[in-house]
C-alpha cells in the first residue's frame, strides 16, 4: 500500500453503475467523462467547507484508476495493464452551480477539496477489477454499498477508451463513476468512502464537512438551487412536480377564496398569509416559492451577516423565471425588507413576485413595477433597523403560514395561498369545478330563482346543473 500524490489530471465518469443509472433513467450507450482540477484533491481527515450561500453538497463514493505508464492508444484488452493502483474517492460537487457549468462540472465539481483521495493505494496487481467492493457511510450510516460487477464499462475499457484522444500520464487519475445512494453532506456531517477486494482495503477516506463563510462575489455565477437539483442531489426517484404553463393559467382561472376553501375541505386552514396588501392588486400571482429568513435584529449578528454580499442580495440574485421570494419578516413593519432596486433585480430576473410579511421601502417605486409585491405595509426605514438577512431556501414562517422552498404560491387582490405541490392538481380541478357551479347558481338567482335549495344545490338542481353542463 502506498500514498498518493497530486494527479497531474483528474477525468472522472459520469454514469457507470446501473443502479445509478436506474436512479437517473437512463443507461449511456458509451461512457462520457469531465476533467477536475488537480487542486481539488484532498486527503482522508481533511475538511471539505460546504460554500457560503449553497444547499446542495453532495458526495459520490467512487474507485479511482491509479495510472502506472503512459497510455496512448491501447486496446481495451490491455487497459488494465496501463493501472498501477486503486484508491477510495470521493467525488464531491455543489448541485446549485450545475446550472451554469453547461455540463462541464468544473464550477459545480471542481472546488478546491472536492476529489479526497485514499488514505492508501492498492497495488493493481493485488486485486480483481471485476470484483471489487465499494462502500460509502454518512455519519456512521451505510448509504452506498455496490461491486464492479454492476458496472456499465469496464477499467480496461474506460482506459482505451481516454486513450484514443488523451494521452493517460503516470499519477493520473480516473474515477470510475458512483453507485444508487448518493446523497448530501451539510456540516457537521462526515463521509466515509471504502474500497476492498477480499483481505485488501483502502481503509476509510474520511471526509468531515463544514460551513464555509466566504460569500460569492457577485461577479459570476451564484449558487441556485431547484426542485430538479434537489432531486438529483438526494438521489430521489419520485416524479418531480412542475408547475407548467397550462397548470398556471388553470390556478389563475380560479380565485383564491376558491382555492382556499377546497384547501381547507382537505384540513388545510393555516395556508393564507395573512394581512399583507399587493404593489398590483388587479395582477396575479403564481409561481414557486423561493425564500428566506430574516432574524431580529443583533449589533454582533448584522455586523457578521448583514454587510456586503449578504443573504437578502443573494436571495434576489438567485432569482428565476417562475419563482416567488417569500420572506419571514416576523410580522416586523418597523423598517423595509426590500426596496426598488432589489425588486426591480428580481423583475429583470424574470421572478413572478415578492411576497414578505415585513415592510417595504419606496413603495411608489416598486408599486410602478410590473413585478407583485405584497407585504404587511410601507416603511422608509433601512433593513439593519430590525433584521439581519439570515438564511435562503430553508422552511420559514410567513404571515402565519408555513412555507417550504418549492411551495406553489398563488395571488390575487384577495392575498396570498400557498398550496403544497402534491396537492396542486387536485385542489385546481375541485376549485374550477367549484367556480362553474356558483357560475350556475348565480344565473339562476339572477333570473330570480330562490336560494333555498339551490345553495348549496339539492338533487333537484344538481340535475338541472347537470343539463345546463351538457349544453355547454
Amino acid at each position: 500500500m502506498t500514498s498518493i500524490a497530486r494527479p497531474g489530471k483528474i477525468i472522472a465518469l459520469h454514469l457507470n453503475y446501473r443502479s445509478r443509472a436506474a436512479q437517473r433513467g437512463r443507461v449511456p450507450e458509451q461512457p462520457s467523462y469531465f476533467l477536475k482540477p488537480p487542486t481539488s484533491v484532498a486527503a482522508s481527515g481533511e475538511v471539505l467547507e460546504r460554500p457560503a450561500g449553497t444547499e446542495l453538497l453532495g458526495f459520490e463514493g467512487e474507485i479511482a484508476l491509479v495510472i502506472g505508464r503512459l497510455a496512448r492508444r491501447v486496446s481495451p484488452e490491455d487497459g488494465w495493464a496501463y493501472v498501477s493502483g486503486i484508491t477510495a474517492a470521493n467525488d464531491f460537487g455543489v448541485y446549485d452551480l450545475r446550472y451554469a457549468d453547461k455540463g462541464s462540472n468544473l464550477r459545480s465539481k471542481g472546488g478546491d477539496g472536492f476529489t479526497p483521495l485514499g488514505p492508501a493505494v492498492l497495488p493493481a496487481a493485488d486485486v480483481d477489477p471485476a470484483a471489487l467492493r465499494l462502500r460509502t457511510w454518512l455519519n456512521g450510516a451505510l448509504v452506498q454499498d455496490d461491486t464492479t460487477a454492476d458496472l456499465l464499462f469496464g477499467f480496461g475499457r474506460l482506459v482505451a477508451d481516454l486513450s484514443q484522444l488523451i494521452t493517460l500520464e503516470p499519477g493520473d487519475v480516473v474515477l470510475t463513476g458512483t453507485p444508487a445512494g448518493a446523497s448530501v453532506a451539510g456540516p457537521g456531517d462526515v463521509v466515509e468512502v471504502e474500497v476492498s477486494a477480499g483481505e485488501h482495503s483502502t481503509g476509510r477516506l474520511v471526509t468531515p464537512i463544514g460551513e464555509g463563510t466566504v460569500p460569492f462575489g457577485p461577479f459570476g455565477a451564484l449558487p441556485r438551487a431547484d426542485e430538479k437539483q434537489r432531486a438529483d442531489a438526494y438521489g430521489t426517484s419520485e416524479p418531480e412536480f412542475t408547475l407548467t404553463r397550462e397548470l398556471r393559467e388553470r390556478i389563475e382561472s380560479v380565485g383564491t377564496a376558491t382555492l382556499s376553501v377546497q384547501l381547507r375541505k382537505r384540513g388545510y386552514h393555516d395556508v393564507f398569509i395573512e394581512g399583507l396588501t399587493s404593489t398590483r392588486p388587479g395582477a396575479r400571482l403564481t409561481g414557486r416559492a423561493r425564500t428566506l429568513r430574516y432574524l431580529p435584529y443583533r449589533e454582533d449578528l448584522f455586523r457578521a451577516h448583514g454587510g456586503g454580499y449578504n443573504a437578502q442580495k443573494r436571495a434576489i440574485d438567485a432569482l428565476g423565471p417562475g419563482d416567488v421570494l417569500v420572506m419571514e419578516a416576523r410580522g416586523e413593519r418597523g423598517t423595509g425588507t426590500v426596496g426598488d432596486i432589489l425588486a426591480l433585480r428580481a423583475q429583470v430576473n424574470g421572478a413572478a413576485g415578492i411576497v414578505t410579511d415585513g415592510g417595504v421601502r419606496d413603495l411608489a417605486a416598486v408599486s410602478a413595477l410590473d413585478i407583485p409585491t405584497y407585504h404587511a405595509g410601507p416603511h422608509p426605514a433601512v433593513l439593519g433597523r430590525r433584521h439581519v438577512p439570515w438564511e435562503v431556501d430553508v422552511a420559514i414562517a410567513c404571515g402565519g403560514a408555513a412555507v417550504c422552498p418549492g411551495d406553489v404560491i398563488a395571488g390575487d387582490g384577495d392575498g396570498v395561498l400557498v398550496i403544497p405541490p402534491h396537492l396542486v392538481e387536485e385542489v385546481v380541478d375541485a376549485a374550477i369545478e367549484q367556480e362553474r357551479q356558483e357560475t350556475f347558481i348565480a344565473e339562476q338567482v339572477a333570473a330570480g330563482e330562490r336560494v333555498e335549495g339551490l345553495y348549496p344545490m339539492d338533487e333537484h338542481w344538481r340535475g338541472r346543473y347537470a343539463a345546463w353542463l351538457a349544453k355547454r
